[in-house]
């Protein structure tokens, strides 16, 4: 009898989950409510105290604001003495975009007593990493390091992360020196902020400590080093990374990133013929090149002046039926603006959203001005700007202007002197 109740329970937890999830989907909260009045009259809410945390979090997906109200009602219904249903919360907010209120649950379990363990302190802090709030990351900071967990290698590679990615450089540099113990991923969230921050000498000077700090080299690593090396132009230790990554990488070609971050640096090093031999190679694998490959490529070629090879490669690039992302639009529309192919960067414009379902962004309404200022077409530019500014659109940005005042300055027009005034 005892195996069948257990059996029924665990047959009805997964279908209330299940359950759950869907409703959540659909954002239906008049059955959230009548769920939540089933689980409360049947006791299983008492029963499997996690349905808490997912009834909480289909309740902040269907209502229209964060409504702490509601979230501190639910918290005052649960048993502060476990902190097994707040770390599933937490976690789930900060899945589902709700970094906000997962930073509030930790503060309700400051202040309730609720245990807080290394689970409920990396979740938050990715939380306040995502959001950028280095002055709540710095209160978990300080309660980390009176309860001890200042050891745990988990929370201080969350740490560093919060401070690389807000930028807080000397903040991530103090927390990693003072780590006892350090792994190749704390390196990395270091690593990433020094990228970040463009601190490139930094960034190769801590890979360059890692062997005698006992940290192994993995992919991201080696991207980032190689990020480094383009951002310094330093060819020579580039080309050692990429001498590196054929010995001891197995299979580097199954690895999209790492040999698009080959490509870029020898691109911005201005080896464009090493950059194509890079992507020849990968080729020559299971020739699964993805997006990231060829608009890496796609860029090397603009940034050094390449501009029909960049129509040319494009051209291939749909051939093989990979769908360009925003980045390669860029691209090929400013290489139609420098070799003068008015109509054909039109067509590559329009079929963004036609073909491709991407919306343009300020940076391809730029380069359309500057397609159409190039082939002379100024009033055409004007109109769109205009059209662009009436219905209060956001996009005209710096290099658009630009590329009007020029177009002004060459043609010998008058409208300059209304950007000015």
């Amino acid at each position: 009898m005892s195996n069948y109740f257990s059996l029924y329970r665990t047959q009805s937890s997964d279908f209330i989950t299940r359950y759950i999830h869907h409703i959540s989907q659909t954002k239906n909260q008049s059955a959230v409510k009548k769920l939540h009045a089933h689980l409360l009259t049947t006791g299983l809410l008492i029963l499997s105290p996690h349905f808490h945390a997912k009834l909480i979090l289909s309740y902040t997906k269907c209502l229209p604001q964060h409504n702490l109200q509601t979230l501190t009602n639910f918290f005052k219904c649960m048993k502060p003495k476990s902190e097994l249903p707040f770390n599933v919360l937490i976690s789930d907010f900060c899945r589902n975009g709700f970094s906000f209120l997962a930073l509030k649950t930790l503060s309700f379990m400051h202040s309730s007593g609720v245990p807080i363990d290394t689970y409920a302190l990396c979740s938050s802090l990715t939380a306040a990493s995502s959001i950028k709030d280095v002055g709540f990351g710095r209160k978990i900071h300080a309660h980390v390091v009176k309860s001890g967990w200042c050891s745990s290698v988990f929370v201080g590679s969350a740490l560093i992360d919060l401070y690389a990615k807000s930028l807080v450089i000397g903040d991530a540099d103090q927390v990693f020196d003072e780590m006892p113990l350090r792994n190749t991923v704390c390196a990395n969230a270091l690593l990433s902020g020094y990228g970040d921050a463009k601190l490139w000498t930094e960034g190769v000077e801590l890979i360059r400590k890692m062997p005698a700090l006992s940290l192994e080299y993995d992919h991201f690593t080696l991207s980032a080093a190689l990020r480094a090396c383009a951002g310094l132009a330093a060819i020579e230790l580039g080309r050692q990374v990429h001498g590196y990554l054929i010995r001891s990488v197995y299979d580097v070609g199954s690895d999209v990133f790492l040999l698009s971050s080959l490509i870029e640096m020898y691109g911005k090093c201005g080896l464009v013929a090493k950059a194509q031999k890079v992507f020849n190679f990968d080729g020559k694998g299971e020739g699964k090149r993805d997006v990231v490959m060829w608009t890496s490529l796609l860029g090397v070629y603009g940034r050094n002046g390449y501009y029909k090879e960049v129509l040319e490669l494009f051209k291939d690039m749909l051939m093989e039926g990979i769908s360009p992302d925003g980045v390669a639009f860029v691209t090929v529309i400013s290489a139609c603006a420098h070799t003068g192919q008015l109509q054909l960067g039109m067509e590559y414009f329009e079929s963004m959203e036609l073909k491709f379902s991407l919306k343009p962004g300020p940076e391809h309404y730029s380069c359309l001005v500057d397609l159409l200022c190039r082939a002379g077409e100024l009033g055409k530019a004007w109109k769109l700007v205009d059209e662009m500014l009436n219905k209060g659109h956001s996009s005209c940005t710096v290099p658009m202007w630009g590329a009007l005042l020029n177009a002004c300055k060459d043609q010998g027009s008058e409208c300059g002197r209304r950007l000015i005034i």
